[in-house]
C-alpha cells in the first residue's frame, strides 16, 4: 500500500500538512509530489483533472493574484490553455490532492480523503 498513494504537497499549507497527517496516520506512506517545486507536466495535470471530474478552472485557485493578474476567468481560455498555465504557476492548483489506484480527490477537508482508503 505505501507505492500506491500520491500526495501533491505543499508544506506551507495547514490543510495540505493536515491531510499528510492523516494519510500517515492511517499507516500511509504516500509519495510526495512537492509540486511549487515539481509541478506536474501538462499531461500528468490533464490525468490529474479527469480522475478529479474537474475542468481546470475548477481546480484553481481563484484567490491568487495570478488569477486576476493573467485574467483567467476569461471564457475565451480553452482547457489545454489554462493547464499550461497551471504548469507555468503551480500556486495556482488548488491543494491537497490525493491520488490512489486511478482515483483522485482533493483534501479539503482532510477528512475527505478518506473517501479514497
Amino acid at each position: 500500500m505505501t507505492d500506491t498513494v500520491t500526495i501533491y504537497h505543499n508544506p506551507q499549507c495547514s490543510k495540505s500538512r493536515q491531510t499528510l497527517e492523516l494519510l500517515e496516520g492511517e499507516g500511509i506512506v504516500p509519495k510526495v509530489v512537492k509540486y511549487l517545486e515539481a509541478p506536474p507536466d501538462a499531461a500528468t495535470l490533464n490525468s490529474l483533472l479527469n480522475m478529479l471530474n474537474l475542468e481546470p478552472r475548477e481546480l484553481m485557485r481563484k484567490g491568487e493574484a495570478e488569477y486576476t493578474d493573467l485574467n483567467l476567468s476569461n471564457p475565451a481560455l480553452s482547457r489545454e490553455q489554462l493547464i499550461v498555465i497551471m504548469v507555468e504557476y503551480p500556486r495556482l492548483i488548488e491543494r491537497p490532492i490525493v491520488v490512489k489506484d486511478g482515483k483522485a480527490i482533493i483534501g479539503r477537508p482532510p477528512e475527505k480523503v478518506l473517501e479514497l482508503l
